[in-house]
């Protein structure tokens, strides 16, 4: 089914609609919506894709079971916490250290400022992917390898095939393009 017809309705309008009827065909819409941010997400904790892949079908489960029980007004910053605490627990699972990212699992807005704020951190990090998967290839591997994936200009170097003045330019370069197509992406004030 095709919900591109539902772009125009917010994901407060769609969420409204879930919980008076409890179709889960809106859920639908709004998972829908954030496949590849929840992809990106699981992509950044369990760095594996099919693993990745895995994680975001089980927290489209868990998001139909869960949803009913509790009345979410931030849908994208609430799914957010969701993957990230299923990755973070499947990691804890795995015996990988996360000891820093332990400490965030269960933390939880005191107040409308931190969820403002969540909300704020959210909407950035979501524009950062749509700019990263913007880059050029070149751009975008050495910018997720260095940044994401802390690698070493050498070691880029070294799975790649590129110079490590290669990898220079390419990082300076799609950082330089990131931070153009983010201010793009800034609602005008």
């Amino acid at each position: 089914m095709s919900y591109s017809r539902w772009n125009h309705i917010t994901d407060n309008e769609i969420l409204q609609r879930y919980y008076s009827d409890e179709d889960n065909e809106w859920l639908g819409i709004l998972l829908q919506r954030y496949t590849i941010l929840l992809l990106g997400v699981c992509m950044k904790y369990l760095k594996n894709e099919d693993d990745a892949r895995d994680a975001v079908q089980q927290v489209f489960l868990k998001v139909i079971n869960d949803l009913p029980k509790y009345k979410v007004e931030y849908f994208k910053s609430w799914l957010y916490m969701v993957a990230k605490n299923h990755c973070l627990m499947k990691l804890r699972g795995n015996g990988k250290k996360t000891t820093e990212l332990n400490e965030q699992i269960f933390t939880k807005a005191e107040n409308n400022e931190e969820i403002g704020s969540a909300v704020e951190k959210e909407v950035s990090l979501s524009n950062m992917e749509q700019a990263l998967a913007q880059l050029n290839n070149e751009q975008k591997l050495c910018v997720t390898l260095f940044y994401l994936q802390k690698q070493s200009y050498q070691q880029i170097a070294g799975s790649t095939g590129f110079s490590t003045m290669q990898v220079k330019s390419h990082i300076q370069n799609g950082k330089r393009n990131l931070k153009i197509l983010m201010q793009r992406m800034q609602p005008n004030e």
